[in-house]
């Protein structure tokens, strides 16, 4: 059911609240208390004092301050599986869900950006050599759970320091259109050395298709041609990735 938000005098959306009052609603006090709680059990004991559907109720209690959150924080789990794929659900999606309006969206999608940007900021500018399984979660964070394929690349310095993590190209569930002299063109524009592919299946499985592979080793030429080095390429799926290099691939 698509609802929509209204504004308080601060311009601030709130989803709707029940309809049946002329001035403001004071929470019951098994929802206050409720609510106290479990702010006070995070406080004090950190995430994983809390399960997904209460850290859920947490981010909902913002959007929607008037009514009993639990029920809409288990829907969305329901339908979304875990916390993380609640937070990358599409908005589209996500309006379908009953109890759900544009406040609802836009913390859930305000926490999505703050984990994202949380762990870019773990892998620019350091490193990957030491830093590598953070870059493996921050990939997973990006990607795994985004329901149409997009390529990225990384461009790492001579001294495999990540400078720039751009995407590239989106496309549908199972395909997303590459380009190689891009690639490496992008490449000697900002001064790299090095790069790292990387894009995700939606359909969780990392195993590489040969158009991923056939790709792949165009950038491999196309880079070494123009003293640019392929470093590795990563299929990122819901639960794990695979690594090119490691696979042999490369």
């Amino acid at each position: 059911m698509i609802q929509t938000g209204f504004s308080d005098a601060q311009g601030a959306l709130f989803d709707p609240p029940p309809r049946d009052t002329g001035g403001p609603v004071a929470l019951p006090s098994y929802i206050r208390d409720h609510r106290q709680r479990l702010r006070d059990r995070f406080v004090s004991g950190g995430a994983d004092a809390v399960p997904d559907y209460e850290m859920l109720e947490l981010v909902l209690f913002r959007a929607i301050p008037r009514r009993d959150v639990k029920p809409v924080a288990r829907r969305l789990l329901d339908a979304f599986g875990d916390f993380a794929g609640v937070l990358s659900a599409p908005r589209a999606r996500l309006l379908e869900m009953d109890g759900v309006g544009a406040a609802v969206i836009c913390e859930l999608k305000i926490v999505e950006a703050a984990a994202q940007r949380l762990a870019r900021g773990k892998v620019m500018h350091r490193p990957i050599v030491s830093s590598w399984q953070t870059l493996i979660d921050y990939c997973h964070a990006a990607l795994s759970h985004k329901d149409i394929e997009e390529f990225r690349v990384l461009f790492l310095d001579r001294k495999n320091v990540l400078i720039a993590d751009e995407a590239q190209a989106r496309g549908t569930v199972d395909h997303v259109p590459v380009y190689p002299r891009e690639v490496i063109k992008r490449a000697l524009e900002l001064n790299a050395s090095a790069v790292i592919l990387v894009h995700n299946h939606p359909s969780g499985d990392p195993s590489p298709s040969d158009a991923d592979i056939a790709m792949t080793n165009e950038v491999a030429r196309a880079g070494e041609v123009m003293g640019v080095t392929l470093h590795d390429h990563l299929v990122i799926g819901k639960c794990r990735e695979l690594s090119f290099r490691s696979e042999g691939y490369l």
